[in-house]
């Protein structure tokens, strides 16, 4: 495949690198407050001004690049199909922050090393590179830094934007300065869309559109969340014969939602319990005050507390055990969508075998939930009256919770195939050297 090209930098782009260059001191202080915060170790700090704190290794290296939890999280299958596929190729991933960084570390594919992404300044951009010497980089979802991208362009690194997503909003702002928006596009080899409606954004933008591929929403697509046998045998003696549903990735102004139709189910099932996941765990002292507050009785995860028989709530405020309480219900809720945020990934429950509740607001998944919709594995909820009536109902009627689950698992494994035509697609695009 030839080349790309993003064409001469405009007026825009010059003037970005030289501020980009200037702020470059008070932007990595503001970047190691907030890691120092977090107790990340100052060399891993190093990495955003492009000082690496591994060594490279031999070989031909493909650089993912993602933004934070999910995005990093949505690569790391298909990382690994591809290093299966070509058992000499090494991997570094980067993201922007330490809760990514974590999670990423518990579950590294095959020669898959992971550093925090060097600030898109000149001189982090350029030791960035000049150490890991990349043949690719795949950048995920909208993470489109025009310094790294023209920088690895001018090395003659190929490029590709996977899982693309561009909001209404990125379309707008990127459409004010169009001969920017395409030299910084052109940069791309390939830029597979999630979706129609977002490949047809790229090409708004002003994207090569003989570049532009109709992929999926690889969030949907990865492999099933990791199970704590331990903890879930804990979890599950605990609860016993109880009934179980689980409300997953709340934001603020949806638990209130989730506890008042809770509320309304323990009328009929007084022993029913919610497992109910923050998004963000920090805020777990808050959400434990809203439940509090419900007048409901708890335990919390991250206290090493287990639910009672008079716990009507489970508080599972913690990172990484997701999959873990997935294993343990039957009916997930999942959240993101009763607020105007997007929704989050029902990929994650459908492989756990679990029926799927979703509000109105799922345009980050719109596609799957459509699919998970049509085919009764998914149902909507945009209230707390809805929510009560549809868990209700599969509490009253085992056999449309079992069709519903069914259903969810169906759809589950019709994800590899279409895995499959990514890993394809990008491996051309790349040049990618034969296994």
């Amino acid at each position: 495949m030839s080349r790309t090209t993003g064409g001469a930098p405009t007026p825009l782009l010059r003037l970005y690198r030289g501020l980009t260059g200037a702020i470059a001191p008070l932007a990595y202080r503001k970047v190691a407050a907030k890691l120092r915060a977090q107790d990340v170790p100052e060399e891993r700090i190093a990495e955003t001004r492009g000082q690496a704190s591994l060594p490279r290794p031999g070989g031909t290296l493909v650089w993912f690049h993602a933004a934070s939890v999910g995005e990093s999280l949505s690569v790391l299958t298909l990382i690994t199909r591809l290093t299966d596929r070509h058992p000499d190729l090494q991997v570094l991933i980067t993201s922007g922050t330490a809760t990514s960084a974590a999670l990423i570390a518990r579950r590294l594919p095959p020669r898959c090393r992971h550093q925090f992404a060097p600030l898109d300044t000149p001189s982090a951009v350029a030791a960035f590179y000049d150490h890991w010497c990349p043949a690719a980089g795949v950048f995920v979802e909208s993470e489109l830094w025009p310094n790294m991208l023209r920088e690895g362009q001018a090395r003659g690194v190929r490029l590709a934007l996977l899982n693309a997503r561009m909001s209404a909003k990125s379309v707008r702002g990127w459409q004010k300065w169009p001969a920017t928006a395409r030299a910084v596009l052109g940069t791309f080899d390939i830029l597979i869309a999630q979706n129609d409606s977002n490949a047809e954004n790229l090409a708004a933008m002003g994207a090569p559109r003989d570049r532009i591929r109709r992929g999926t929403n690889l969030k949907a697509l990865s492999a099933p969340l990791p199970v704590d046998a331990e903890a879930l045998a804990g979890l599950q003696a605990a609860l016993g014969d109880r009934p179980v549903w689980l409300a997953s990735s709340t934001h603020e102004g949806e638990e209130g939602i989730v506890l008042a139709a809770h509320k309304t189910l323990l009328g009929d099932h007084r022993d029913l319990c919610l497992l109910l996941i923050p998004r963000h765990p920090e805020r777990g002292t808050a959400v434990a005050a809203l439940i509090a507050d419900a007048g409901l009785r708890f335990a919390r995860r991250s206290a090493g507390e287990m639910p009672r028989d008079d716990h009507t709530v489970y508080l599972a405020d913690t990172l990484g055990e997701t999959g873990t309480f997935y294993a343990a219900a039957p009916i997930v809720f999942v959240a993101g969508s009763l607020k105007p945020i997007g929704g989050h990934n029902p990929f994650e429950p459908a492989q756990a075998g679990a029926a799927i509740l979703t509000g109105p607001h799922r345009a980050n998944f719109a596609e799957t939930y459509d699919a998970l919709l049509a085919g009764g594995a998914a149902t909507e909820a945009g209230d707390a009256r809805a929510l009560a009536q549809a868990v209700g109902h599969w509490l009253h009627t085992p056999a449309a919770l079992d069709r519903a689950r069914a259903a969810a698992g169906r759809f589950a494994e019709r994800g590899d195939k279409a895995l499959t035509q990514v890993i394809e697609t990008l491996e051309t695009a790349l040049d990618l050297p034969d296994g």
